[in-house]
């Protein structure tokens, strides 16, 4: 499924939490134990190797902390397409178990998308799992519609 965000709002704020923008691979190395909660089946190296290729092609990561951990992180794309112009794609976005329910999405979402408006974006887009209710639940609060599907075919 793919979910628009076309409502975008005010950057949220947490007195406890900072929030950081990473965009080396040096800096995103830490957030892969967090991104494993995700269930993806590969290792240190392979992340790092994947996210050699993804950061030349515009790819950076949102992070929350809380005492120096990482508790929350939000891979995100800044782009452009046909269909709507300059936009945000929003790839991976986890909050450990231990703070879920607790605004740290919330406020993953409020930080990119305002860096999104600060680039120019007209919409937020992201994919999250059929199966996922809680995601779908939590992005329809966010203000995300369902617009279409996401066709995906293995070629090899």
């Amino acid at each position: 499924m793919l979910f628009i965000s076309n409502e975008m709002n005010s950057t949220a704020s947490a007195t406890n939490y900072i929030t950081r923008e990473l965009a080396t691979v040096t800096e995103m190395k830490d957030t892969y134990e967090l991104l494993k909660q995700l269930g993806y089946d590969y290792d240190l190296d392979t992340y790092m190797n994947y996210l050699e290729d993804m950061i030349p092609k515009g790819y950076k990561q949102m992070v929350v902390l809380e005492n120096d951990r990482y508790i929350g992180v939000a891979g995100f794309w800044l782009s452009t397409k046909l269909f709507c112009g300059p936009y945000v794609e929003l790839d991976n976005v986890v909050v450990a178990a231990s703070h879920r329910s607790k605004g740290i999405g919330h406020l993953l979402c409020n930080v990119v998308e305002e860096k999104a408006r600060q680039y120019g974006c007209n919409i937020a887009v992201l994919d999250a799992y059929v199966h996922n209710e809680r995601a779908h639940q939590f992005y329809f609060r966010e203000g995300y519609i369902i617009r279409g599907f996401h066709f995906l075919k293995k070629l090899a």
